[in-house]
């Protein structure tokens, strides 16, 4: 009798693992609070009509993935990236839409995989400034600018930190600013991200694009450890959804609606 009550018992918490996750079930988890850096077309920017509300390819990607779990994921804009990075290491925030693996991230959220996205980052300089450029070794010794709390992936963190004279300031628009004065050589920002913003802030063929990018990386749902909502069925719930979207071509179709919404909203 006792062997086949822990029998029973066993069989009812593998059971109970495989149950898919529910609204009925999580409690306090019926809606998800995510974020995600809020000047980051195409993937997302503010809605700049006095909301909380964030736009492009991220939002559309999250609002899928809540419609199949069968949750509410409410995408905000809490500031700047930052902040939107210490709201989620405090728990105050579920879920970052958005965000590069990097060691000291894993101190505070969990990585779902496999990334939703690709994106590449790049050296930006001032249109005649010659500055040469085919390795990240030619940025030692020139003055940098990038946005505070701003990844390049491990790799080249670590190379930054190490070898690189970097400046970090609040916003994109800021460090633009800065090699358009001639205060700073050069910004480490992502391509598409920069480019969006380039045309929006008037800076469109005063910027040049250094090529080879620094680093390619993917971008990764994330889950903050202190979230009352993190749990490895939904994590793994989480992972699922994000390979069939994946797989089913939603992500690419999203990144190119964020790429057309962000043409139209630029205007």
């Amino acid at each position: 009798m006792y062997i086949k009550t822990i029998k029973n018992a066993f069989l009812l918490s593998c059971f109970s693992f495989l149950v898919p996750f529910s609204v009925a079930s999580a409690d306090d988890c019926k809606v998800l609070a995510a974020t995600g850096n809020s000047e980051y077309p195409p993937y997302l920017w503010r809605k700049a009509d006095g909301s909380k509300d964030l736009l492009g390819a991220n939002s559309i990607i999250f609002a899928e993935l809540g419609k199949r779990l069968g949750v509410k994921i409410e995408l905000q804009d809490v500031g700047s990236w930052a902040r939107a990075q210490e709201m989620l290491k405090t728990g105050r925030i579920d879920l970052m839409a958005g965000a590069f693996y990097t060691v000291p991230r894993i101190q505070y959220m969990d990585y779902v995989y496999p990334a939703f996205l690709d994106t590449t980052s790049v050296v930006w300089s001032k249109v005649g400034a010659d500055l040469p450029f085919q390795s990240r070794e030619d940025l030692v010794g020139k003055d940098g600018v990038t946005v505070i709390n701003n990844s390049f992936g491990q790799d080249f963190d670590e190379y930054a930190k190490a070898n690189l004279n970097l400046a970090f300031v609040a916003s994109l628009k800021q460090a633009f600013m800065m090699i358009n004065r001639g205060r700073a050589d050069y910004v480490l920002y992502e391509k598409n991200p920069g480019l969006a913003y380039a045309d929006l802030l008037g800076y469109s063929g005063k910027l040049d694009v250094l090529e080879p990018a620094i680093s390619s990386e993917g971008l990764y749902l994330t889950v903050s450890h202190r979230s009352k909502c993190n749990s490895g069925e939904l994590r793994g719930l989480l992972a699922k959804e994000v390979q069939a979207m994946i797989s089913d071509g939603f992500m690419e179709k999203a990144l190119q609606q964020g790429l057309e919404d962000w043409r139209n909203f630029s205007r």
